[in-house]
């Protein structure tokens, strides 16, 4: 195989965001190499399967080989959301940390320089919902399994970085919008699911907490144009990534305003929950400045382009656990260690 500057590895390639990006990419002319170790599946690439690679191994043992020719990596496998990171600590850290260290390192022996690492505006929550804009050089001390994972990331990236490996920390706001490996356990996401199911949106904790939002396609976009971003303006740097910040109070509303001439939505605003009220607002000056533009998509569009996918009959089985990354984990542990424990589920018959 021959080199090709425009080579990309995509880690994770074949979860929510990386269905919605691996076809960017080959839009805008690079060849696509995935690397998932399919927990999901590989069905929300199916319709680009012909035109890209797929590798299916596990990050914390990652094989080198599978650099071969690639030039810029896309790294987005990790252990993607607290509930995931709190059911699975050490697992969170195996993956989210030492995963990361795998592929980065293996990127400096064999002189990828471009590396874009999928961090999370997450890193900033607070449980004071009142907390000021914060930017880049906002003081960090996370708490929670997932926060810490994606700081202790950026922290071992930045030792990492240099001349000859330029590595990029896109700090994404909670993501939302349709995608054929599609979630639910997102708030924009879950709102949209149950207007439809429910007819109402339950806002928990008085809906005081502020969220950066971010549409999927624009988090795709934002990772190829790190890409062909000029190394010194990138390397070594966190970028916030966001449209804007909502209350989520304020979002529910927003979500019953979009659906106006469709259904009828209540809002439920429920005060006294148990509900930890995490919250932060962050900025995205310096992702302006630096790329030129500000993701443009807000949620009205994604809105009503998951409710025409429902009139469609698509992802309406909402129990499914599969759009639900924490019930997914816990379903596919148990059925491993069930599976252990019982041997094959039917008998070998000797032909």
């Amino acid at each position: 195989m021959s080199k090709n500057k425009r080579f990309v590895l995509v880690t994770g390639g074949a979860g929510y965001i990386g269905c919605v990006l691996v076809p960017l990419l080959l839009r805008r002319g690079y060849r696509v190499r995935v690397f998932d170790k399919l927990v999901f599946g590989d069905e929300g690439l199916a319709e680009v399967a012909g035109q890209i690679e797929i590798v299916q191994g596990d990050i914390c043992g990652f094989d080198e080989g599978v650099l071969d020719d690639i030039d810029k990596v896309i790294h987005l496998a990790a252990l993607s959301n607290d509930p995931t990171a709190e059911f699975a600590p050490r697992a969170n850290h195996l993956i989210n940390v030492e995963g990361t260290r795998q592929v980065a390192e293996a990127c400096v022996r064999r002189k990828i320089k471009r590396f874009v690492f999928a961090s999370s505006c997450s890193i900033y929550y607070t449980l004071n919902p009142y907390e000021t804009l914060l930017d880049e050089d906002a003081p960090i001390k996370p708490t929670a399994p997932y926060s810490v994972s994606k700081q202790q990331a950026e922290s071992l990236l930045c030792e990492l970085a240099g001349p000859e490996f330029c590595p990029t920390f896109l700090r994404k706001g909670t993501i939302f919008g349709p995608s054929p490996r599609m979630r639910y356990d997102l708030v924009v996401n879950a709102f949209s699911k149950d207007a439809w199911d429910k007819n109402r949106l339950t806002v928990f904790a008085g809906g005081e907490m502020w969220r950066p939002l971010l549409d999927v396609q624009d988090a795709a976009e934002a990772y190829i144009n790190t890409l062909e971003l000029p190394e010194e303006i990138i390397r070594a740097k966190p970028f916030n990534v966001l449209h804007k910040n909502y209350r989520i109070l304020e979002l529910a509303h927003w979500t019953k305003y979009v659906l106006r001439d469709k259904r009828s939505i209540e809002v439920d605003v429920l005060y006294h929950d148990d509900i930890l009220p995490r919250s932060y607002q962050v900025s995205g000056e310096r992702f302006g400045e630096a790329f030129g533009y500000t993701p443009h998509r807000g949620i009205s569009q994604a809105v009503l382009s998951m409710w025409q996918r429902f009139e469609q009959g698509k992802g309406t089985d909402f129990g499914n656990p599969e759009y639900y990354n924490i019930a997914w984990l816990k379903m596919l542990t148990t059925m491993q260690k069930r599976l252990a424990s019982m041997g094959p589920v039917l008998p070998t018959v000797e032909t």
